[in-house]
């Protein structure tokens, strides 16, 4: 479907009135070629690759700002799951992987890469179990490096000793960079049913399936759909409200196609996938919570929310879907407390809790996003609310994921405060009830019976 002219200006306006952005352009970058016995070699190899493969990528995407003027928030990289190459050698710390990724992010200039990740789902490798171990220090000791683990699938269910490990993971990462507003925890995420083409981080990974170099575009647009919705009167049925969100949501990925066509034919790379997510930001007006209270809850988190999210979530996937000839990545409404002012002064407002929160993924993209709890949650709370979350996408066959940052040092009401896009989380109290047993019986939870799909 060719982009018209009109379509472009429609989009400028956008860009010009309502907070209109593309938020991520993002290179896939196939790294098996890299695996190596030598850790040193391994880091070498990973860095040059890296940087030779995406040598151009920011020059370009700021080259398309200037030429179509919608701005082009993050330019980052996804890689091949570490924990894959380095089944290669046999070095108990990884972090020399992560640091090389994190030089060839610096010298790139971008701004993530994701990919210190393992798929444990099933089984945990040798590679696996060292990768986690090394997570703390790689996230402590590198800035723009990312990390994610799949703890479950439909197909696999849940790997719960995995779950406990992965707790205590965060747990540790919080700790190591505490002097950081613990952000290492939120560079990490854990996920059920982890995409291979998403272009957002912290979970970003190049798939197995996927070619050497691939463009992934994640747009953004919740300014966009708020103002879209504010024009519709109060008494507008619910028809009417999915309609508009279909007709802005088309709109919106629209732009998003665009760049991922131009991105990917200037670099030279496959053109991915389009990710359909109304991913907010802490700017005002640019906020997923709004978009419900305007279509009519009174605050995020109060009653009927979850109703509004799965209307919004739906309709955006069936009018993003017509605008772009590969769609993919997560696609819906992203929901991170610290990322979204209206999430944010719910929260204050007592009106969002993470029990609302955990209902609301059920019907939205991810999961549990950028929540801080207190710095002394209990290990079994933190692997509880990962398997509570687990279990929502596996036995619903959707992604979910927890990214949760144990505030260390803080208590309830206490703000951890990182700026640009990360903003700022409040402390939000936890269920103290987990128990001891459930979180320390491991083995793995079975797949659902409708894995059975042959």
């Amino acid at each position: 479907m060719a982009i018209t002219p009109q379509e472009i200006t429609e989009t400028l306006n956008m860009v010009s009135q309502q907070h209109l952005d593309i938020r991520t352009i993002t290179m896939g970058i196939n790294l098996a070629s890299c695996a190596d016995e030598n850790i040193e070699r391994m880091g070498t190899k990973v860095y040059d690759h890296i940087t030779k493969r995406a040598c151009n990528l920011v020059s370009c995407a700021e080259k398309l700002e200037q030429e179509y003027g919608i701005p082009i928030v993050n330019k980052r990289i996804a890689v091949t799951p570490i924990a894959q190459i380095a089944a290669a050698c046999p070095d108990q710390d990884l972090t020399p992987l992560a640091q090389a990724m994190d030089r060839a992010a610096h010298e790139l200039d971008i701004d993530f890469m994701g990919g210190f990740s393992a798929l444990v789902q099933k089984g945990m490798g040798d590679a696996d179990r060292r990768l986690i171990n090394s997570i703390p220090s790689a996230m402590a000791s590198t800035e723009r490096v990312c990390s994610s683990v799949n703890l479950a699938s439909l197909r696999s269910g849940i790997n719960m000793d995995a779950v406990l490990l992965m707790a205590q993971t965060i747990i540790d990462t919080a700790r190591a960079t505490q002097d950081q507003g613990c952000f290492g925890a939120a560079k990490l995420v854990v996920f059920a049913n982890m995409v291979e083409d998403s272009p957002f981080m912290a979970g970003a990974v190049h798939g197995t399936g996927e070619a050497d170099g691939v463009i992934n575009v994640g747009v953004s647009g919740p300014g966009v759909m708020a103002a879209a919705l504010e024009e519709l009167p109060e008494h507008a049925d619910m028809m009417s409200v999915a309609e508009r969100i279909k007709q802005t949501a088309f709109k919106i990925t629209r732009a998003g196609e665009l760049i991922s066509r131009e991105a990917a034919r200037r670099l030279g790379a496959e053109k991915g996938i389009v990710d359909l997510s109304l991913a907010p930001t802490p700017a005002e007006g640019d906020s997923v919570a709004r978009i419900l209270e305007i279509i009519g809850v009174g605050t995020c988190g109060g009653p009927g929310t979850t109703c509004a999210l799965a209307l919004l979530n739906d309709a955006v996937k069936k009018g993003g879907v017509m605008a772009s000839s590969s769609v993919g990545g997560l696609s819906g409404a992203f929901i991170p407390v610290s990322e979204d002012a209206g999430m944010i002064a719910a929260v204050e407002a007592g009106a969002l809790s993470i029990e609302k929160l955990e209902a609301m993924t059920s019907v939205c993209s991810v999961g549990l996003d950028m929540i801080a709890v207190p710095g002394d949650s209990s290990l079994e709370t933190i692997a509880g609310i990962i398997a509570d979350e687990m279990a929502i996408g596996v036995v619903n066959n959707k992604t979910t994921a927890v990214r949760i940052i144990p505030a260390i040092g803080c208590k309830e009401g206490d703000v951890l405060d990182w700026g640009g896009l990360f903003g700022s989380a409040p402390v939000m109290p936890v269920n103290p009830f987990a128990g001891h047993v459930f979180a320390h019986r491991g083995g793995r939870f079975p797949a659902p019976l409708n894995s059975l799909k042959n």
